[in-house]
């Protein structure tokens, strides 16, 4: 058999692919057991039982996480939950409501948010958002869940804006030109062709994007407040998994304290891993 010089490329191709997925599936294989070899102290000195229970008190052998547990649910939740409808209704606008003059300026708008760092988003909540937090709450410092859920949604619709508007424009061409010669206005066309058609997309980017509100640190770091408290009052301060990470690993390097990070780790990568395997469920397309 005859080899051609097309078909070697695409041999190389296929093994260089083949490759780079078995390389990333071991290296995220390798950070799992990494987590859990570190997080294994904890086990051996009886500890580990206590990272279920409320209570952080490491210099008495308390390591609890359901706060911080509690505090990234009560940050991320409600933040993809405001942020889905926003970037729902800028999909829909940028892609057919909106003046054909004006929809790429939107799109190209929703992409050079993508690329703000989150330290920027952050460091104007400090200044901009949190006093007014304080002002218009009446009590607390200002750094709070509310503060952070807002700067949170902010941030994460970006992401879920393209998801959404790539999943629009997908749609057949055709079925669009029947709407249009069945005389349905564009408002028509959105709330009975483009919603139900494309269910799949919206279910993806909002777990996409509590993939990512979950996995954010420094929104959670700079304004949720860090107090390691039952997350109750919208108003009050929190800790998340991730900030709870990084004040850890801030001060510390060797103790049952330091050794509790990577049981957050562990915890995280399970969500994170969860979200990502039903997105892929959901976001599949049926066999023909």
């Amino acid at each position: 058999m005859l080899v051609t010089p097309k078909r070697c490329h695409e041999w190389i191709g296929e093994g260089a692919a083949a490759w780079a997925a078995f390389v990333t599936m071991g290296l995220t294989l390798a950070i799992f057991g990494f987590m859990g070899w570190l997080a294994l102290p904890l086990l051996e000195q009886g500890t580990f039982a206590t990272l279920l229970t409320p209570v952080w008190q490491p210099g008495q052998g308390r390591f609890g996480l359901l706060p911080m547990i509690g505090g990234t649910l009560a940050v991320a939740l409600p933040a993809t939950l405001l942020a889905f409808p926003m970037s729902l209704g800028f999909a829909c606008f940028a892609t057919h409501l909106a003046p054909v003059r004006l929809r790429k300026g939107l799109k190209a708008l929703a992409s050079l948010m993508t690329g703000i760092p989150t330290v920027v988003y952050g460091f104007s909540a400090v200044f901009l958002l949190v006093p007014l937090v304080r002002q218009l709450g009446g009590r607390g410092s200002g750094f709070s869940i509310v503060a952070a859920v807002l700067v949170l949604a902010l941030l994460i619709s970006p992401t879920m804006i393209l998801i959404l508007i790539s999943a629009f424009e997908a749609l057949p061409r055709q079925w669009l030109r029947s709407f249009a010669a069945m005389g349905a206005t564009p408002e028509e066309t959105v709330w009975g062709l483009l919603l139900p058609q494309s269910t799949r997309a919206m279910a993806g980017a909002l777990l996409l994007g509590l993939g990512r509100a979950t996995g954010d640190t420094l929104i959670a770091l700079m304004l949720a407040g860090n107090a390691v408290l039952a997350p109750g009052d919208p108003l009050g301060p929190a800790r998340t998994l991730t900030s709870h990470i990084a004040l850890v690993m801030a001060a510390d390097f060797d103790s049952p304290e330091f050794r509790s990070v990577f049981a957050c780790g562990i915890l995280l990568y399970l969500l994170i891993f969860a979200l990502t395997l039903l997105v892929r469920r959901l976001t599949r397309r049926p066999e023909a």
